[in-house]
């Protein structure tokens, strides 16, 4: 969704620029294009209007509802869907709220503490009594990656499970190496 919006929001400024700079370089040639324009749309409408009415009342609906069903859910989409920004979790005689950037900054101090480990941003998202993460870790460009990224796992879960005593929902590591030192 993130490509396609864009995508779109690319191509509406090329035209808004495009028309602005037309505005401003020509304005009564660009003003007199456009009611050019909207004169042949308005002709062109109203013949369809006259010749077949039926037609045309189908036509505008379909359009409407088009607009409807391609519009709105790209609309709908651009609102951020709620994950909790706390984490329940029940103990013997009641409840405790845990905030995923609470998450997020344990983990992250931890596993920068690991060797090799550079930096680590952790991305936390509540789903009722588990959290979903997701990290994003900088290494040292020589490191083996299956080990090191079930040594980040294993952290990981301890840090999340054991230590804070959360139910771990997914969990997904992005290893990405720094760049190798420059040689003289």
């Amino acid at each position: 969704m993130n490509a396609l919006n864009r995508i779109l929001s690319l191509l509406l400024f090329l035209v808004l620029l495009a028309a602005l700079l037309a505005l401003a370089l020509i304005p009564q040639d660009f003003l007199n294009w456009l009611q050019l324009q909207l004169g042949n749309l308005v002709a062109q409408v109203n013949r369809l209007q006259l010749t077949d009415p039926t037609n045309f009342n189908i036509a505008r609906a379909a359009v409407a509802v088009a607009a409807l069903l391609i519009f709105l859910p790209l609309i709908l989409a651009e609102f951020p869907r709620g994950s909790e920004p706390a984490v329940r979790m029940s103990m013997p005689g009641g409840e405790a709220q845990v905030t995923t950037e609470s998450v997020a900054r344990r983990l992250a101090w931890h596993l920068d503490q690991l060797a090799d480990v550079i930096h680590v941003t952790p991305q936390v998202r509540g789903r009722g009594d588990q959290v979903d993460v997701q990290l994003d870790v900088e290494t040292a460009p020589e490191i083996e990656v299956p080990m090191k990224t079930e040594e980040v796992i294993l952290v990981a879960r301890e840090i999340v499970q054991e230590r804070m005593g959360l139910k771990l929902g997914r969990l997904d590591v992005r290893i990405r190496h720094s760049d190798y030192p420059e040689t003289l």
